[in-house]
């Protein structure tokens, strides 16, 4: 069985295993830089892509020119986005039970009275139209 990179610390583990995220599940690659850096950024393949293949969630990290440190900061990365994607999806589904709750509700007693002489006061309004010029 693969294992996390021995850059990845104890407690970022944890994140992965708690978020039930499998080391043979993600995809490392080490890729030379973009951008402003001149030679250095040219020649070395200090850039960090880790894809988490289930979810297609990519992370790419440059911040660094030391290769290991854009590892361990991209693995932390990664363990945020898809932190971040859990609780969002856990949001969601929270929001729409909510919704489901509110709408199915009772009104009190002070919303049905309002209601009530909302209806009243329409009905009023319009029992007072007819035809214009009146019939006699």
């Amino acid at each position: 069985m693969a294992d996390f990179p021995d850059i990845v610390e104890a407690s970022l583990r944890a994140r992965f295993v708690s978020l039930g995220v499998r080391p043979e599940e993600v995809e490392e690659c080490f890729i030379r830089g973009a951008g402003a850096g001149g030679q250095k950024i040219n020649k070395t393949s200090s850039t960090v892509r880790l894809r988490h293949r289930p979810t297609g969630v990519e992370v790419r990290c440059q911040r660094e020119r030391n290769q290991s440190v854009n590892r361990m900061l991209a693995w932390v990365e990664l363990a945020e986005k898809l932190e971040w994607r859990q609780q969002e999806s856990a949001n969601r589904a929270r929001g729409a039970r909510e919704l489901v709750r509110r709408q199915k509700r009772q009104k009190t007693r002070g919303q049905k009275a309002r209601m009530i002489e909302a209806k009243k006061h329409r009905a009023r309004h319009k029992a007072g139209r007819g035809r214009v010029g009146g019939e006699e």
